[in-house]
């Protein structure tokens, strides 16, 4: 499968990019999964490329420009809650209740250059950005945030220099949580976005990471799988990561099941790879034997290796 919203797989922008056809093209096979995939890839490719299509209409002067820095250096309350960032931090810990059926505030905890469900938020502006980024204390509140949502998911930081994460002793339960209240996808995307804006890039691999691993080998969250496909992993502003990421996520795929979130011919390099290793440990290739059931689906839909 080729997405042309998905700079993953090319070497430098513009450049090298595998053979394919646009979304808009007729007679093309296209799966629901795949489709959902590439609605999510427009919006995810766009958020990577810093918004390059947004109308920036920034009144510097206005107040309100300044609204999502103010709240994070303590001297605004959100709207319409009326809460200062303290008070979140504070009063809000282990209020799963609160956290999850409030949808106001996660939008000033987490602000972006897209606008959100709550009118009363503003959208970061670029000159925000720029003083968040030199603000220590904006800094350290939004790390403060970020460890409020992960223990409202079951999870903690343990280690605040590589990002890594992992499950909470009540795991179970906000798991449970997790997975039947399935908005809070739309949550993390929000958190892994801000991450990367707002100088946390290096956090968002090992969130995905720890994703990927409870929903393609531990079997936990299944409702939000194909989030974590379909966004969380394209979050992620490394490239190099994100390939990373990606091949983890092959590898660990179901192979009777259709993977959309690479191009074909990556999805052959990476079956020969994985052969050769488990030709190394006396194990059964693989790759034949997956791409006979892909092969079959192919040759169903008709269509040709131009496609991809």
């Amino acid at each position: 499968f080729y997405c042309c919203y998905d700079s993953t797989w090319e070497d430098e922008p513009n450049q090298n990019k595998i053979k394919g056809i646009s979304p808009s093209s007729s007679g093309s096979y296209r799966s629901y999964k795949f489709s959902r995939f590439q609605n999510a890839a427009r919006d995810m490719q766009n958020y990577r490329h810093d918004y390059p299509n947004r109308y920036r209409n920034q009144h510097f002067s206005q107040p309100e420009a300044r609204s999502n820095l103010m709240f994070y250096l303590g001297k605004t309350p959100c709207l319409p809650e009326g809460l200062f960032i303290s008070d979140i931090h504070k009063k809000w810990y282990r209020d799963y209740n609160k956290l999850e059926c409030v949808h106001t505030y996660i939008q000033w905890l987490f602000p972006l250059q897209e606008p959100g469900m709550n009118p009363q938020a503003s959208i970061l502006t670029k000159q925000e950005i720029t003083d968040f980024l030199n603000s220590d204390l904006a800094k350290q509140n939004l790390l403060k945030s970020y460890k409020l949502m992960l223990d409202f998911y079951g999870i903690e930081l343990v280690d605040e220099t590589t990002g890594k994460v992992r499950k909470t002793n009540n795991w179970m339960e906000r798991f449970e949580n997790l997975n039947s209240h399935t908005h809070n996808s739309l949550r993390i995307t929000r958190i892994l976005k801000c991450l990367g804006t707002l100088g946390y890039r290096g956090y968002q691999a090992p969130l995905v990471k720890f994703f990927l691993k409870e929903t393609l080998v531990n079997g936990q969250l299944p409702n939000i799988k194909e989030s974590v496909l379909n966004y969380f992993l394209f979050a992620v502003l490394d490239k190099i990561e994100r390939r990373k990421l990606l091949k983890f996520a092959y590898k660990k795929f179901d192979p009777t099941e259709e993977f959309v979130w690479c191009p074909k011919k990556i999805q052959v390099s990476l079956l020969q790879q994985m052969d050769e290793q488990d030709a190394c440990g006396g194990g059964a290739p693989r790759c034949s034997a997956v791409m006979n059931v892909n092969e079959s689906m192919f040759h169903t839909c008709n269509i040709s290796d131009e496609a991809f």
